[in-house]
């Protein structure tokens, strides 16, 4: 059933927002987009704004990965909307529904040289699901809703209108939709017997977990399948945590032991990208689970691809009642593997060094963090650490740029965390070229009172390129930092707080200032140049 509403086309947007639970907007104020604005200060809908449309962007996804509901960036016309396009394009590639609503040109002067006039649809389409100018007031509700429906329908993403002035300033009324929500996708039984089958069947089967089991609810399912099935599983993006380290098929170090050794590899969510090995795993069948059909891979052929609803194909093969291989012996093998590369790690994580060692960074860190901290990871070298040395107790707890790597997500995504989890630890975790980014946004964060915790791996070059660049040609161009900057200044200087470290010894006092501060906060940690993390090449 429908609802007739009046206002001017801020107000109807907005109500139509609301409808798809929609709770908050981040921004850089712009002109094109003041009835926005008005209608949010009026129904006191909170508005944060940035220093950088980039962050708005990112905070919105922040806010749509954690809480897998719509995210809202509201951008002005042009330079807003282009400032915003590396934003739209991570979460392109991340699959998360976030709506970006940007300011237009007036069309009744269109071709006269207005400010800012520019057609934005031809650089947003190929990076959003959906992208439409609204030219009349009353169709606002109609394409707000279409938007974020088409946004939340898997395969997720993001979704972009922008208003001609007086379309978005002119009053009228309008039917609000009824928001009818997503139905979920079916999954074709006989696929997902045959997944089933093959998993129960394997004698050395292994689950890699990823992104899209969080953002599709689908966490219990995902540790049903694994335990009726009793397969181990490994995590990357955002199912990470899925499983708590403790659980017995949990691991995280011996993913090689296991691609290596595996007869079926199951990637469940995630795709078959470089992270990956472009889903080639020797002699293993693959079985890859999507969450959409258009998800399959087309560079290789799984030997089973199911699509839909993720809890529905996992627990179809949790309730999987035919024969099943005993994988206790697989198990054993790898959770030794996983023994002896913990205690590596630990050694690394413990390492009394000068300078510091990353490892050490992260050894520190994990004393520090609580178990439902959210923890950002924006950077290169630095951040690959992460991903090798933390392991998340929950999920919905870990957000990484993801397969798009781009830089610049840091402060954005800190405040749309923060929004979204008041009463916990944010810690990012920035590398020092990935602080030229948004580290500016620190204001942001301290005008509008989010404090965050911000560690700073500040080893004084573009450590991914580096060191590969030496060992190709011997020597390196455009990738060296100033040694020893300050960013903790740079932060103090904006409102917030912050310290150097360059003793490993001060680095757990540090982090303890900086968790009770309630300020943003950086530890400005000052690394290893000649500390490289060990990676073949991405380059292919």
């Amino acid at each position: 059933m429908t609802e007739r509403i009046e206002g001017h086309g801020g107000e109807l947007a907005l109500a139509a927002l609301r409808a798809h639970g929609v709770r908050e907007m981040f921004t850089l104020s712009g002109g094109h987009v003041f009835p926005l604005y008005d209608a949010a200060h009026k129904a006191d809908f909170p508005i944060y704004d940035v220093r950088h449309e980039q962050s708005a962007v990112f905070a919105a996804e922040a806010v749509a990965k954690l809480q897998r509901r719509p995210g809202l960036a509201v951008l002005t016309a042009g330079p807003g909307v282009t400032n915003g396009i590396s934003g739209m394009t991570s979460a392109f590639f991340n699959a998360s529904p976030v709506l970006v609503l940007g300011g237009r040109a007036p069309a009744f002067r269109w071709g006269s040289g207005s400010l800012q006039e520019m057609d934005h649809l031809p650089l947003v389409a190929p990076v959003t699901k959906h992208a439409e100018t609204v030219f009349s007031t009353d169709d606002i509700p109609r394409a707000v809703d279409a938007a974020l429906t088409a946004a939340l329908t898997p395969h997720r993403g993001p979704v972009f209108l922008d208003f001609p002035l007086e379309t978005v300033f002119s009053v009228a009324e309008a039917d609000l939709p009824a928001s009818s929500g997503v139905a979920p996708v079916e999954p074709d039984p006989d696929e997902v017997s045959r997944a089933a089958t093959l998993i129960a069947g394997a004698q050395r089967p292994v689950i890699i977990a990823g992104s899209d089991v969080y953002a599709g609810d689908a966490v219990a399912a995902l540790r049903e399948a694994a335990e009726a099935l009793q397969v181990p599983v490994f995590t990357n993006g955002m199912g990470r945590g899925s499983l708590p380290p403790e659980h017995p098929l949990a691991f995280a170090k011996a993913r090689r032991a296991a691609l290596s050794g595996a007869d079926v590899v199951v990637v469940v969510g995630t795709p078959l990208d470089f992270r990956l090995s472009f889903g080639d795993f020797g002699d293993a069948k693959v079985v890859h689970i999507v969450d959409a059909p258009s998800q399959r891979a087309t560079h290789v052929q799984p030997a089973v691809a199911p699509a839909g609803d993720l809890r529905l194909i996992l627990s179809a093969l949790a309730d999987h009642a035919g024969d099943r291989a005993d994988h206790s012996d697989w198990i054993a093998d790898l959770r030794t593997a996983e023994d002896a590369a913990r205690a590596r790690d630990a050694a690394e994580m413990a390492a009394e060094t000068d300078p510091i060692r990353p490892a050490r960074v992260y050894g520190e860190l994990r004393r520090a963090l609580a178990p439902d901290a959210i923890t950002i990871g924006d950077g290169g070298d630095f951040v690959s650490y992460a991903g090798r040395y933390l392991e998340p107790a929950q999920p919905g707890t870990w957000l990484d740029p993801g397969p798009y790597g781009c830089l610049g997500t840091g402060m954005g995504y800190a405040m749309g965390a923060r929004v979204s989890h008041p009463d916990r630890q944010i810690c990012v975790l920035m590398g020092d070229g990935a602080a030229g980014f948004s580290l500016m946004d620190v204001e942001s964060l301290v005008r509008q009172k989010l404090p965050v915790v911000i560690v700073v791996g500040n080893n004084g070059i573009w450590g991914l390129e580096k060191h590969p660049m030496r060992a190709m040609y011997g020597y390196d161009v455009a990738a060296d930092l100033q040694p020893e900057l300050r960013y903790d200044t740079v932060v103090s200087a904006l409102g917030g707080a912050g310290e150097t470290v360059a003793k490993a010894a001060d680095l757990q006092p540090a982090l303890q200032r900086a968790f009770d501060a309630g300020v943003p906060y950086l530890v400005n940690v000052l690394t290893d140049p000649t500390d490289a993390y060990p990676r073949s090449s991405n380059l292919a």
